[in-house]
């Protein structure tokens, strides 16, 4: 396994991190087996781990704190907050005011939370899940900044912050004194390129490592989703629109064959593209069984060809999205529709 360094940090990471969303109720229940899993890669090179406090309410973390006993020095872990722990998506149980977001008093509550349930006494990287538009970004980098003086933290970042958000926080940091960010963690993959546009330049610019979720594209580039054709994999159960958008299953279609061509399981060739671009840092690959990790594992050494990323530029040209995941961040803006129309006795231009 090559190593990289994880933006200006120092820290080295494998370029493979191991996310463990799926380790608990929501993927793996199996504690003995994730467990396995995770040394399985530990073993394979793999030095980065990335979990959060939501995953299965907390379950995640629970497996891979016991994972790391007597390991943890030689694996930079990661985690995350800003979604509540004990959401309930039935609705049948609404979350608690002040136990999500981006607040201090949030943050402080989960990281202490999440190092009990992770049985260590800092992490190496806390970053913030998705944008906190209820919070002010100096509340949260002040917030960050101290517990990065407290030794419980030693690095900072955020996911899925449009760049615009991460230019700001990068001007706040420098206007305040506050700890900058020092990774972002977008989703990439080559049915969903947007990033290249302007996050991945903005985070190379500000020396951020990058640490890219769902190079998979969310399931499709496993090759186990085709045209009309019945799917009956763990994900289908979740009624995943991107998984039947049929713009996606069309850029699948031609992706196929070209990595037939190529010799190498699609799979191969959609990790081998999203560690190619100089932006990223590392891509999370997070399999729910050993089946799954062998088989990625098997594709550490595969190096695409220009003559390959040329053709894959053809039918998903760069700084292009196809379709969107469902899990992906969407602003205020887009989601709420006042955002964006006037009153209507405002509309007219006369």
């Amino acid at each position: 396994m090559q190593y990289r360094t994880l933006g200006r940090t120092g820290i080295k990471v494998s370029p493979y991190a191991l996310g463990a969303m799926m380790f608990g109720a929501v993927g793996n229940p199996d504690h003995d087996d994730s467990i396995k899993i995770v040394h399985r890669a530990l073993d394979a090179g793999i030095n980065f781990i990335d979990t959060a406090d939501m995953y299965s309410h907390g379950e995640s973390e629970e497996i891979v704190g016991k994972a790391l006993k007597g390991r943890r020095d030689d694996v930079v872990l990661a985690t995350k907050a800003r979604f509540p722990v004990d959401y309930d998506p039935s609705g049948a149980a609404p979350a608690l005011p002040n136990r999500s977001g981006a607040s201090r008093r949030w943050l402080i509550r989960a990281l202490d939370d999440s190092l009990r349930r992770l049985g260590t006494d800092y992490v190496d990287l806390y970053q913030i899940h998705q944008p906190d538009p209820d919070t002010d970004i100096e509340e949260t980098l002040s917030a960050l900044t101290d517990l990065v003086r407290a030794g419980k933290v030693r690095a900072i970042g955020t996911s899925s912050l449009p760049a615009s958000d991460l230019v700001h926080a990068h001007w706040v940091a420098e206007r305040r004194g506050l700890a900058r960010l020092h990774t972002e963690q977008p989703p990439y993959s080559i049915l969903n390129r947007g990033i290249e546009r302007e996050v991945l330049p903005v985070a190379q610019q500000y020396g951020m490592g990058t640490l890219v979720w769902s190079p998979l594209a969310g399931g499709l580039l496993t090759g186990r989703y085709r045209r009309y054709q019945p799917n009956t994999t763990h994900r289908s159960r979740f009624g995943f629109r991107h998984l039947t958008d049929e713009r996606r299953l069309d850029a699948v279609e031609e992706l196929i064959p070209l990595a037939q061509d190529a010799g190498i399981p699609l799979t191969h060739l959609a990790m081998a593209f999203a560690i190619a671009h100089p932006g990223v840092t590392s891509a999370i690959i997070g399999p729910r069984t050993m089946e799954q990790l062998d088989g990625l594992l098997a594709g550490v050494e595969v190096t695409l060809t220009d003559e390959v990323l040329d053709r894959i530029d053809e039918i998903v040209p760069p700084g292009t999205d196809i379709g969107a995941l469902d899990m992906a961040y969407d602003p205020p803006a887009i989601q709420h529709a006042r955002l964006r129309r006037r009153p209507v006795d405002e509309r007219a231009a006369a």
